[in-house]
C-alpha cells in the first residue's frame, strides 16, 4: 500500500452541465471538494459518474503485461462475489458455509501440493502472498526460537537466506521482525538462488531458507529439491536442521498442473510450508492468498489465537481480523469449475502464448532472451548488443499503443542489466500476443534511428517492475 500526504488546497471537481438528472444548473453548483468533504450528499448517479470518468485514465488491464493479478473471471464467479460482498471472513460463526469453503480450500492445496497427510496438514486463507509469507515466517522464527530459547535470550540474532530476487515482502518481514535477510546476489547468467549459495550463508541462527518456485524477475524456477539436498548434507555434517519455505506465490498453482515431475513441495521432508496467491494464476480477482504447513509440528500453537467473537470460538492466524469473504468462495468456484484438467487446460494455453511470444521476439533480432517462459508463463529479454536504443525506450514507446511493459533494472551483483519482461497470464491470448508484436515490430525501425539511448540525452529512464 502506498503512502500518500494530506492535499489541503481546495480543488473542486467540475461536474458538466447534463450530467444532473433534471437540472444541469444545479450540477454544476455541485462541485464537490477533491481532498474534504463536501457540506451535503450529491446524488449517486452523479457520484459515479464524476469517479467513473476519472477512472477511464486507468490503463486498461487487459494490456497490462507487467502484473501477475488476475484480470479477468468468468461473469458466474463475480455474480458469486458480489452475493458475497457484505460476509466478513473473520465471523465464521454467522457465516459457517463461507468458512467451510475455506476449509475445502485449504484441503484441496494440502492435496494439490502431497502433503504427507491431508488432514493433518495445517493452512488458512490470507490476503494474499505478502500476509502469507509474513505468516511463515513468523511460523519459522518461532520454531527457531523454540529451540534456541537460551541462545536468543542471550542475544543471538535469527536469519533469513534467501536470493536478492525476492518478493519485497520477505525484506518486509524481516525488517518487521527483526530479522537478518541473508540475500545471495545474482552471479553470471544466474538469477536466483541456488543450492551452494543458499548452504553456504547458514548457520545455527538461520530459522530457514526461501526457495521461489517462479522468480518475478524472469519467471524461472529456483532449484528447491537440490536446495533441501543441500541442507540434507548441511546437516549429515553440521547437525543443523534449517527448514525450506517455498514462496510459490505464483509457481504452486503451474508446477502441479504443467511440470507434474518436479519435486518442489511437500514431498521433499524439508518444506515445512508453502504459501500461493489465489490471485494470481489461482485465477482469482485481487485479494486472497493461502498459507499451507506441513503438519501441527511446522505451526507453533502459541501463534494461534482462538478467539470469543460473536457467539463462537474460532482459531485463527492472521495479521489482520476482518477481511472480505467474496474471494474466498470465488477461489472455491474456481477450484470446483476447473479441476485438474481445467486448470491444466488455462495454464498450458499461458505458457504457449508466453512460448511462442519469446521466440518471435527474438527472432526480431532486435533482442536477447534471458528466459522463454517455459516455467513460468512469464519471460524477460534486454536488447541485443549495439542496438541504439534501450529497454526504457521500448518500454515508453510500447505505453504509447496502451501495452504496460515494464523495465528494470536487476539487483545485486547484476546492476549491469536491464530487462523487459512479459507476464502472459488467462485472457491474455496469442491474438493479443500477434498485435503487441505488431506494435513492436512498427516501432522498432524508429527506435533504431536513433543516435543513442534517450538516457544518454539526459531523458530519465521510466523504471517500473510490479511483481
Amino acid at each position: 500500500m502506498a503512502l500518500h500526504h494530506g492535499d489541503a488546497d481546495d480543488r473542486r471537481l467540475t461536474v458538466a452541465p447534463f450530467l444532473g438528472e433534471a437540472d444541469p444548473l444545479g450540477a454544476m453548483e455541485l462541485s464537490p471538494p477533491l481532498h474534504r468533504l463536501a457540506d451535503g450528499p450529491i446524488p449517486p448517479d452523479t457520484a459515479y459518474q464524476l469517479i467513473h470518468d476519472e477512472l477511464m485514465l486507468d490503463g486498461n488491464a487487459k494490456l497490462n503485461l507487467a502484473t501477475f493479478v488476475t484480470t479477468s473471471m468468468e461473469v458466474q464467479a463475480e455474480k458469486l462475489m458480489a452475493e458475497c460482498l457484505d460476509k466478513n471472513m473473520i465471523d465464521k460463526d454467522e457465516y459457517p458455509q463461507t468458512a467451510e469453503l475455506e476449509r475445502r480450500c485449504v484441503a484441496i492445496l494440502a492435496d494439490l501440493w502431497h502433503a504427507p497427510d491431508p488432514d493433518t496438514a495445517v493452512g488458512c486463507s490470507t490476503t494474499g502472498s505478502s500476509e502469507a509469507c509474513m505468516l511463515a515466517g513468523l511460523a519459522l522464527k518461532r520454531r527457531w526460537m523454540g529451540r534456541n530459547a537460551d541462545r536468543y535470550a542471550a542475544g543471538a540474532r535469527p536469519n533469513l537466506v534467501m536470493g536478492v530476487n525476492v518478493q519485497i515482502c520477505w525484506e518486509k518481514f524481516c525488517n518487521f521482525w527483526e530479522v537478518e535477510a541473508r540475500t545471495v546476489p545474482m552471479q553470471g547468467d544466474v538469477y536466483h538462488l541456488d543450492a551452494e549459495r543458499a548452504v553456504a550463508l547458514c548457520d545455527e541462527n538461520t530459522i530457514g531458507v526461501v526457495g521461489i518456485l517462479g522468480s518475478t524477475f524472469d519467471g524461472s524456477y529456483e532449484p528447491v529439491a537440490e536446495i533441501c539436498a543441500a541442507l540434507d548434507a548441511l546437516q549429515a555434517r553440521t547437525g543443523l536442521d534449517v527448514p525450506v519455505h517455498v514462496d510459490g506465490a505464483s509457481g504452486a498453482m503451474v508446477a502441479p498442473f504443467l511440470d507434474p515431475d518436479l519435486v518442489w513441495d511437500f514431498q521433499l521432508p524439508r518444506v515445512s510450508s508453502i504459501n500461493t496467491s489465489g490471485h494470481k494464476y489461482g485465477l482469482v480477482y485481487p485479494g486472497v492468498g493461502w498459507a499451507l504447513w506441513r503438519d501441527k509440528e511446522a505451526l507453533p500453537e502459541e501463534l494461534i489465537f482462538r478467539v470469543n467473537y460473536l457467539g463462537g470460538e474460532m482459531p485463527t492466524f492472521a495479521l489482520n481480523f476482518s477481511r472480505p469473504g467474496a474471494e474466498v468462495v470465488a477461489q472455491y468456484y474456481t477450484f470446483l469449475r476447473l479441476g485438474r484438467d481445467g486448470f491444466r487446460a488455462v495454464q498450458q494455453a499461458s505458457r504457449e502464448v508466453a512460448e511462442y511470444l519469446a521466440a518471435e521476439i527474438e527472432k526480431l533480432g532486435c533482442f536477447r532472451l534471458l528466459t522463454r517462459g517455459d516455467e513460468l508463463p512469464v519471460f524477460a529479454f534486454t536488447t541485443a548488443d549495439g542496438m541504439p536504443f534501450d529497454v526504457f525506450d521500448v518500454s515508453r514507446r510500447l505505453r504509447e499503443r496502451g501495452w504496460q511493459v515494464p523495465a528494470y533494472t536487476f539487483p545485486a551483483d547484476r546492476t549491469d542489466l536491464s530487462v523487459l519482461r512479459i507476464v502472459c497470464r488467462n485472457g491474455f491470448s496469442r491474438d493479443l500476443a500477434d498485435l503487441l508484436l505488431a506494435d513492436l515490430t512498427r516501432l522498432l525501425p524508429e527506435l533504431q534511428r536513433q543516435p543513442v539511448p534517450l538516457q544518454k540525452l539526459g531523458v530519465p529512464a521510466r523504471t517500473g517492475f510490479h511483481h
